[in-house]
């Protein structure tokens, strides 16, 4: 098993809660870390029909089975459970009792959200980081070979090309997570739909675009959306608040949580077609973005990340809030700094705070510092992601 980030949290979400919840996408690890964290303790998962069936019928009984607690694996799939775990836990007065894993946030965080309230730890647990590829002694791929396959545990654990596994992940689990969610009658449409969202990396979410595009109408688009987010598959970056007296964008920004899942969707053939596809700068900043979260996560925080637009077009792509400080991060997929990517920083600085200490991550592999910014290589987010 490659090491995981997130190991450490949970051993202390352990002592500070009864429940640990780990949630994310599919297929991103969650339970290969629990049972690996928890080796204690006995695991029972709800996609087994039998198990599902007994949960359902009889909770009480279902849990009585487990006096020293378990994990319990895409626990949302009885929500009945919930209210159970919640008396056991206050009786037993004891931290670290039940880890719960699931892969949609509608289910697991609205049932934690109404019955167990101040009794849980919450991990959200995303696909591997750079760095725990570094630690678990595999090779970095190169740049355009990284944005091709992503950064899914299965695509390094197993001996699969990417575009095999990335089309089974979706008619396996998207679309399986689509039909649970929602009434999808055509899933062509929806679908459709999906290869929209990647084809939109990094760009202003206007969903009344996106409905026209894909037929539907404005409140679909909306719902099947929010499925996506629920789903971890994308998400959007809001627009900082703080206008310095500037006129605002308000609109956020969509993402996909893995960009070998999005190079799949848009039909990218292989890492030379990433290379010379027009896409290629936001899937850049895609990555940088999610290897910027992923710290965020496995240290059980959420995110402080945002982005800066006024309305004559001044853009930072990143901005992280750090408490009041504001660090402004631009992100170019170039290999070779040119004066344009100074640009947005040098205006913005004028207008914000002068002491922000900003950053301009790049393709290249060169670090200094030229004119007060500091540029960072691809390579080396971890040192960004440190502060």
């Amino acid at each position: 098993m490659i090491p995981r980030d997130a190991s450490k949290t949970l051993l202390r979400l352990e002592k500070a809660f009864p429940v640990v919840a780990i949630t994310g996408p599919r297929q991103s690890g969650k339970t290969t870390l629990a049972r690996a964290v928890f080796a204690h303790k006995p695991y029972v998962s709800l996609e087994d029909p039998d198990e599902l069936e007994f949960a359902l019928r009889d909770p009480k009984r279902f849990l009585l089975r487990f006096p020293e607690g378990a994990i319990i694996d895409e626990a949302q799939r009885c929500p009945e459970l919930f209210s159970y775990i919640q008396t056991i836990v206050d009786k037993a007065q004891r931290r670290g009792l039940y880890i719960l894993t699931g892969s949609q946030q509608f289910g697991l965080i609205s049932k934690i959200t109404q019955t167990l309230a101040g009794r849980v730890g919450l991990l959200q647990l995303l696909p591997f980081c750079m760095a725990e590829l570094r630690a678990g002694k595999l090779p970095i791929p190169a740049l355009d070979e990284l944005l091709f396959k992503g950064l899914y545990p299965p695509i390094y654990d197993r001996d699969i090309p990417s575009d095999i596994w990335y089309s089974n992940y979706v008619m396996t689990y998207v679309e399986r997570d689509v039909r649970q969610m929602l009434n999808v009658k055509d899933l062509n449409i929806f679908q459709r739909f999906v290869r929209m969202c990647a084809a939109r990396i990094g760009q202003l979410l206007n969903l009344s675009q996106l409905a026209n595009d894909c037929g539907i109408t404005h409140n679909t688009a909306r719902s099947w959306l929010s499925v996506l987010e629920a789903s971890y598959i994308v998400f959007t970056l809001q627009p900082h608040y703080k206008n310095f007296g500037k006129r605002l964008v308000k609109t956020p920004k969509i993402y996909f949580y893995d960009t070998g899942l999005a190079s799949w969707l848009l039909n990218i053939q292989n890492p030379d077609h990433m290379s010379i596809h027009p896409m290629r700068s936001f899937f850049f900043e895609s990555l940088v973005i999610c290897e910027i979260l992923k710290k965020r996560y496995n240290s059980g925080l959420t995110s402080n990340l945002f982005f800066w637009r006024d309305n004559v077009g001044t853009e930072i792509d990143l901005i992280i809030e750090i408490g009041e400080t504001l660090m402004p991060v631009e992100i170019k997929s170039g290999q070779t700094i040119t004066e344009d990517y100074f640009k947005g920083i040098n205006r913005w600085l004028k207008f914000a705070d002068p002491k922000a200490k900003p950053y301009l991550v790049y393709a290249g592999d060169k670090e200094y510092v030229r004119s007060g910014i500091n540029m960072l290589s691809w390579t080396n987010i971890s040192r960004l992601i440190g502060s």
